[in-house]
């Protein structure tokens, strides 16, 4: 597919890094240092406007889908409906916007087509909606729901001293209904088999029927029932819409915003939130608040070097869990390698969208995880999937993925080697990059 991309910057760049391999990228960008950037792949760069018709006109000619992500709410709104003028008749056009106003979007995704945009993504809702989901289960670094809420994931970090250190994976005893996917070790993805054993550290992925989870969660000590003490740290789009999401449940929630015009407003809007006007790296302004008595802290201004710092004052004033947000990718794994639990990227969402539309029919969902080495992929069965109607073992399926869930009738179950898969299930893979091509040609 031809895929021309609006904005060289980090979402830009990330979509271009995931999508040149297999696709025909165009990339358009107004400053030199970032076209220069993704000239280092292997992409055909554009120096100039991105909402310019008679540049649109030209990088458009074959073009199958129009990503406009450059910082600008406006000129992305203007490139897909131009887009969709100049390509009006000569092929199926889809387009995606990266919009943040809140006046534009009141939602993580939505689809606007009688405006000319068939996907608009605004990274920050996206990103306090993962935030959210992260927050409900306290024992869990990740989480993510699939097959319409009837899968969950999670990603649990196993302490040195848990009794699951030590332990072969075909001598754990699991709820029914769940399965280690994957581990995270260092920079290592693997994907386990019976005689793999767990280390202190590893970053263990659990993915099961939400019902079977609660087992899982125990395991890893939480509490049902107490309420979670829970600082953010920045009170700008992704931090007022996080506690906008979880005022309403069980948590004592404190924002700290240095604005003190932005304080006073989110105070007005959120009455049962405890709002302070101050500064996040301000250690006294911490401890009088009593940051060491709180379950979770998350610090998500629009600095990445200010978050990495509130996160690492708050750890190290005894905080439970840190989550830091983090708009540079490079910084992700440096986050977590210093002592941040959790380091989320707004970034995220917007590239997920982007290769749901372009892997083809049959994708429900995609979560791209472990810094894009491997992601989680959500297929609906038609007919036509060689995967449909043979027993698993009978399938030649990849070394680097693995059906973890499959969906049938409303059923959740763990497949095995006799099992299967039938036309219209919902198949939840996990699988590393590299199998992705071989993975999406079982379900066309």
């Amino acid at each position: 597919m031809k895929i021309v991309i609006i904005g060289a910057g980090e979402v830009g760049y990330h979509i271009a890094k995931a999508l040149y391999q297999t696709n025909d990228v165009v990339i358009v960008d107004l400053n030199e240092e970032a076209c220069l950037r993704a000239d280092e792949l292997d992409v055909h760069v554009i120096h100039g406007n991105g909402a310019n018709v008679s540049i649109l006109h030209d990088a458009l000619d074959g073009a199958g889908l129009l990503v406009a992500v450059t910082g600008s709410d406006e000129v992305n709104i203007v490139a897909c409906m131009a887009s969709k003028l100049t390509a009006k008749g000569k092929n199926k056009l889809k387009t995606v916007a990266r919009v943040s106003n809140p006046d534009y979007i009141d939602q993580p995704v939505a689809k606007r087509p009688q405006i000319g945009i068939d996907i608009m993504v605004c990274p920050e809702l996206s990103l306090a909606s993962e935030v959210a989901q992260i927050l409900a289960i306290p024992s869990a670094i990740d989480a993510e729901y699939f097959a319409g809420g009837k899968v969950e994931m999670m990603e649990f970090v196993v302490p040195d001293d848990h009794s699951l250190v030590g332990k072969h994976m075909q001598d754990l005893h699991l709820a029914n209904c769940c399965i280690i996917s994957a581990l995270f070790r260092d920079s290592e993805v693997i994907i386990p088999h019976g005689e793999d054993t767990i280390e202190g550290n590893d970053h263990i992925v659990v993915i099961g029927k939400p019902a079977s989870m609660k087992e899982v969660r125990d395991l890893f000590g939480e509490k049902v029932g107490k309420r979670s003490k829970v600082m953010i740290i920045g009170g700008g789009v992704v931090g007022f819409y996080l506690a906008k999401m979880v005022a309403k449940s069980e948590f004592d929630l404190k924002i700290i915003e240095s604005d003190k015009e932005r304080s006073a407003a989110i105070a007005e809007e959120l009455p049962d939130v405890l709002v302070l006007n101050g500064d996040g790296t301000d250690i006294n302004l911490l401890k009088e608040e009593g940051v060491s008595d709180m379950d979770v802290v998350i610090s998500v201004t629009n600095s990445d070097e200010k978050n990495l710092l509130c996160s690492l004052l708050a750890k190290q004033l005894g905080v439970k869990k840190v989550i830091a947000r983090s708009d540079r990718s490079d910084y992700v794994s440096l986050f977590e390698m210093v002592g941040v639990d959790s380091a989320v990227s707004p970034r995220q969402a917007t590239v997920n969208e982007v290769l749901k539309l372009t892997f083809g029919q049959g994708i429900e969902s995609i979560t791209t995880i472990e810094g894009e080495k491997a992601e989680i992929i959500e297929y609906t069965t038609s007919k036509k999937s060689k995967i449909v109607g043979r027993p698993l073992k009978n399938v030649k399926f990849p070394s680097g993925a693995i059906v973890s869930m499959v969906v049938h009738n409303g059923n959740t179950v763990v497949p095995r080697g006799e099992y299967v898969i039938e036309e219209g299930d919902r198949v939840v893979v996990f699988a590393l990059q590299s199998a992705n091509a071989e993975v999406e040609r079982l379900f066309k």
